[in-house]
């Protein structure tokens, strides 16, 4: 795993909480992609710098040699790390695009993307992982909130057209609703607006209601820890689904940073427990 400097080349308001920012850097020339859900580390400056500080090379037999390393990293040193689907690419233009969900400044990446310009660097770690891996399903079922948006809506625009697939996103409002080009022609998105309401509580009770296809489903949940949790729940204790038919992660957790939850699945899996979410 390699730190690869990145800068900005574009920045583009989707939604009142999304922007694209399109990165450039020679290195993006040889881009393999891992999946249509890909996502990279990214690494943010701290205040006053023009560029983070990168951590040591990590060790390439150990998985998690590099988060050690970084968490070692003092303090007024250790750059502000996020995780972040690669929603486009073009190796030929050495090219990537990532979504970054708006929600003020309240955190070091909304912080930053609030104010990107072109020419302002920052660093992700390389290769992406990926997680989306349907087998041969009947039809598909997307579940996530805003911070899903842009995983889901790669893995939409690549969907073969045979294929049926429901969605069902929550986000604020329906200023917040994005249109995909798409091959599929059985794709149902419902938009599920939350509207004050705690977060994964309308898409929750929008799962609970929803009318499935018939045949077996391949499930890819993702979003809030919480509201993943008990999606996979559902489906799998009052839909019947398989479990090795659901896909899931949580992107982030209610009350907890990522360096919050990234130090307490160390401290599992150095304990030999099970992790809450893939670091």
């Amino acid at each position: 795993m390699t730190y690869h400097p990145i800068h900005v080349a574009a920045v583009r308001r989707l939604t009142p909480h999304m922007t694209r920012i399109s990165f450039l850097s020679d290195d993006l020339r040889s881009f393999s992609p891992a999946g249509p859900d890909q996502y990279v580390k990214v690494f943010f400056p701290l205040p006053g710098q023009s560029r983070p500080t990168t951590p040591p090379p990590a060790d390439p037999d150990g998985v998690l040699s590099w988060y050690r390393t970084y968490l070692a990293m003092p303090d007024d040193v250790r750059p502000p790390m996020r995780t972040y689907t690669i929603r486009g690419q073009r190796p030929e233009d050495g090219q990537i695009d990532i979504d970054f969900v708006l929600h003020g400044d309240t955190g070091p990446a909304s912080r930053w993307a609030l104010q990107a310009q072109p020419g302002d660097e920052v660093a992700f770690l390389y290769p992406p992982h990926a997680l989306y891996v349907p087998s041969s399903p009947d039809w598909q079922l997307l579940v996530g909130d805003e911070t899903a948006v842009p995983a889901i809506g790669a893995i939409i625009e690549e969907l073969p057209p045979e294929v049926p697939v429901r969605a069902l996103i929550e986000v604020d409002d329906a200023d917040d609703e994005q249109l995909w080009d798409t091959r599929c022609k059985d794709l149902r998105v419902t938009w599920v607006h939350r509207a004050g309401r705690p977060h994964g509580e309308a898409v929750l009770e929008a799962l609970r209601e929803l009318e499935f296809p018939e045949g077996e489903p391949y499930a890819w949940l993702s979003g809030e820890a919480g509201m993943v949790k008990l999606a996979r729940r559902h489906l799998v204790r009052e839909r019947s689904v398989d479990k090795r038919a659901i896909t899931f992660t949580g992107y982030w957790r209610v009350g907890q940073s990522e360096e919050d939850t990234g130090r307490e699945n160390v401290r599992k899996l150095e304990a030999g427990e099970t992790p809450a979410d893939d670091l």
